[in-house]
């Protein structure tokens, strides 16, 4: 197994965050990301920028964190008891994108890198991430096209990824106490080492890679679509599935306040705009019932048939 090289994880990381706002703001057109770096005062640190006010993104997120430190958090170490205490390496690109115009959907993307070092045995490490997708009114056509894309990221490396990291996707971004999906999914994984750390990094990458190409046209699809304010106010409301999602179960943002992380980086995820209405359920046969009927259900995208 080829030795881990936080540095060139590091580099590519850095790489990626560059590249992607160059496409946001491509995208835009508008407004440009503002930057904010950061110290970690327990060590490491970060570099956060953010674009608000776009005429396309409302608001858009996309953080680079570096941390280092003497003990992992619980959050980290939960599953893994004999990690408890020992020096560790967390580095990674984290995004959630929250368009103006409710026909685009939010998205979320993040790469990461962990490495530990327990008291008594080999150093461990690993790489996770993913994107998923949160349309408010679902097309069949884009939820086809981010599915083909994860499925390319992933199948240079095994044609069972991709279902498989699928099925962890839906499993994950799935909210309990509604009984629901946070959206059409995408792929997740977690404690990836497969092969040794440069195919391990490599899968990685392409993953990273691919969320430009999946979401960037569906973007420029539905970005100058016609809306109502109804519209828009069931965007909002749907936004709150996403708050209470990642204040409540999202391993990022506990293993981020847990290590003491930079708050206001961590929570930038968060969208500007949100409403909540009790009780509330959509009209029977409309759009908004057609989003819980068929896009809020795990479906086979790659082979969804249209006919």
């Amino acid at each position: 197994m080829s030795n881990p090289q936080p540095e060139e994880v590091r580099t590519y990381l850095l790489d990626l965050q560059n590249r992607i706002c160059q496409a946001l703001e491509a995208e835009d057109g508008s407004q440009k990301f503002l930057e904010d770096s950061w110290l970690r005062k327990e060590g490491g640190g970060g570099r956060s920028r953010v674009l608000e006010g776009g005429a396309v993104f409302e608001k858009a997120g996309i953080n680079f964190s570096d941390v280092h430190g003497s003990g992992l958090p619980p959050s980290a170490t939960a599953s893994r008891p004999q990690l408890a205490g020992a020096p560790f390496r967390a580095m990674g690109v984290s995004l959630v994108v929250h368009p103006r115009n409710p026909k685009v959907p939010t998205t979320h993307m993040n790469v990461r890198f962990f490495y530990a070092e327990p008291k008594n045995g080999e150093p461990i490490w690993w790489f996770g991430g993913g994107f998923d997708l949160t349309p408010f009114y679902g097309q069949v056509e884009d939820a086809i096209h981010w599915h083909k894309t994860a499925n390319q990221a992933c199948a240079p490396f095994g044609k069972d990824l991709y279902p498989k990291f699928k099925d962890v996707c839906d499993d994950y971004f799935f909210l309990p106490h509604r009984d629901e999906p946070r959206g059409i999914g995408g792929i997740f994984f977690d404690d990836y080492n497969t092969g040794g750390f440069e195919k391990a990094f490599a899968f990685m990458q392409s993953v990273g890679d691919h969320f430009v190409p999946a979401y960037q046209p569906i973007v420029a699809r539905r970005k100058d679509d016609d809306y109502t304010d109804e519209q828009r106010q069931f965007q909002l409301y749907r936004r709150g599935r996403y708050v209470e999602f990642n204040l409540v179960y999202d391993r990022g943002t506990l293993f981020g306040l847990q290590s003491k992380g930079r708050t206001e980086s961590i929570l930038m995820s968060l969208p500007p705009l949100v409403r909540w209405d009790y009780d509330w359920h959509p009209e029977p046969n409309s759009e908004e019932a057609k989003l819980y009927d068929l896009f809020l259900k795990p479906q086979d995208w790659l082979n969804y048939s249209t006919t």
